[in-house]
């Protein structure tokens, strides 16, 4: 959430910010009016407790004549006492209710605009000439089913549609490509952990996952718990109603869970094979750092997204992502888009995300410098979204003949293998 002192000060701040993202500017009028009532309210509850300690201690000492009048004023002061409590409990409520509708604060350098207003920041790796070398790339799903990889068939029979089988080779690539995030990012100190993928309320909605995004997550309503759309939300979770001294930060967790989306609202988009799916596993980076590192850490996130892109031998381009596309908790968004051959354009493969203290400041997580206690900043970056990463590579390192070529960096994880041969022709 956003800070409150800051809202005060500076509401057109605030709502130029819902503005960019194509939000409710009223609702920041709704807040600033809401958080009024709280901390008059407050006030109110303040005096007449003040007053109603200052009669008791009056009445012992008070002669039989006044003593009467001050019990009768102290009767008055109970019923007082109690609607004030009450409606500054009330008003609390509603600052809360507020406060949780606001998204973040959006960076003064994010392009305004929607999905398609997103700017290229770097492009990097070449795009193969398949005509020049001979042949029309086919797409993953083609290359998987004669890999023995993926088979969506039997998915879609047991599962339903957007699900899916990795088998044989498959499987053996996804944790290839696990185990060699996993090192990279061990590499670069970040702690693995595999986390829950149920939460609580209070961790889906702490992240910022239950707002705009609510519609794309399931819910165990008997059990009242969240299967999690990315380890982002235990990891951003692991150290609520904490605070860290300042000499421990930054943390860093390399998160490893399956994943869970509805993908409300994209019916009939990507619906063929493995990109756009209801599971999946996921590596994710997790970083807790000083507010004043946020910048430098978030750079450090991309940094090593392209680093493991790169390694992957896969053309991709970084994208600075429009206000309107940003999600809740982020403050700005770079991603890394693999180009995919068989639809000619670059797709979404990573992304990094400042989130500031806006989750910190939801899920209690706070720093202390000193004397000082303050919330920490929370940033996040997709390291390998297992099946996306899967549809570029094969797509990307296809041969004629249908096989495909592993890129170095997954060889030790894959026994060596230098490619993968089609099981038929």
């Amino acid at each position: 959430m956003i800070d409150l002192r800051l809202l005060r000060e500076d509401p057109d701040r605030v709502r130029a910010s819902q503005r960019a993202r194509g939000e409710d500017v009223a609702a920041v009028d709704a807040l600033l009016s809401a958080d009024e009532r709280r901390r008059s309210s407050g006030l109110r509850f303040d005096e007449l407790r003040s007053e109603q300690k200052a009669l008791g201690k009056l009445i012992p000492k008070a002669s039989p004549e006044e003593r009467a009048e001050l019990l009768q004023r102290a009767e008055q002061l109970k019923t007082e006492v109690k609607a004030a409590d009450a409606a500054q409990d009330d008003a609390d409520e509603e600052t809360k209710r507020l406060l949780l509708q606001l998204g973040n604060l959006v960076h003064p350098d994010v392009p305004v605009g929607g999905e398609e207003d997103f700017v290229v920041l770097e492009t990097h790796g070449t795009i193969r000439d398949f005509a020049a070398e001979g042949f029309e790339p086919k797409d993953h799903l083609e290359l998987g089913e004669a890999l023995g990889a993926i088979d969506v068939e039997r998915g879609a029979k047991v599962s339903g549609s957007r699900f899916y089988y990795l088998t044989g080779i498959g499987a053996l690539l996804e944790l290839a490509l696990v185990n060699a995030a996993i090192a990279q990012a061990g590499e670069a100190g970040f702690v693995p952990m595999l986390t829950p993928a149920l939460v609580r309320p209070r961790a889906m909605e702490g992240t910022g996952f239950l707002g705009q995004a609510a519609e794309n997550v399931y819910h165990l309503d008997k059990d009242d718990l969240y299967l999690v759309g990315t380890s982002e939300v235990p990891l951003a979770a692991y150290h609520m109603d904490e605070i860290i001294e300042a000499d421990k930060l930054p943390l860093r967790y390399a998160g490893f869970s399956p994943c869970f989306r509805r993908e409300a609202g994209t019916y009939g988009k990507d619906t063929r094979g493995i990109f756009r799916v209801h599971q999946f596993d996921k590596v994710e980076m997790f970083s807790y750092v000083a507010p004043e590192d946020a910048e430098a850490e978030h750079q450090r996130l991309l940094d090593w997204e392209k680093q493991w892109l790169t390694g992957l031998e896969l053309p991709f381009q970084v994208i600075d992502v429009a206000t309107g596309d940003l999600g809740a908790s982020a403050s700005r968004k770079f991603d890394c888009e693999a180009w995919i051959p068989t639809q000619g354009k670059y797709r979404e493969l990573t992304s990094a995300s400042n989130c500031d203290g806006f989750q910190a400041r939801r899920l209690s997580v706070r720093m202390r410098d000193g004397k000082k206690v303050q919330p920490l900043a929370t940033l996040n970056g997709t390291l390998c979204a297992v099946p996306r990463t899967i549809v570029a590579i094969l797509e990307n390192h296809q041969l004629a003949d249908g096989s495909v070529r592993v890129p170095p960096v997954l060889r030790p994880y894959l026994g060596g293998r230098e490619i993968l041969e089609p099981i038929t022709k």
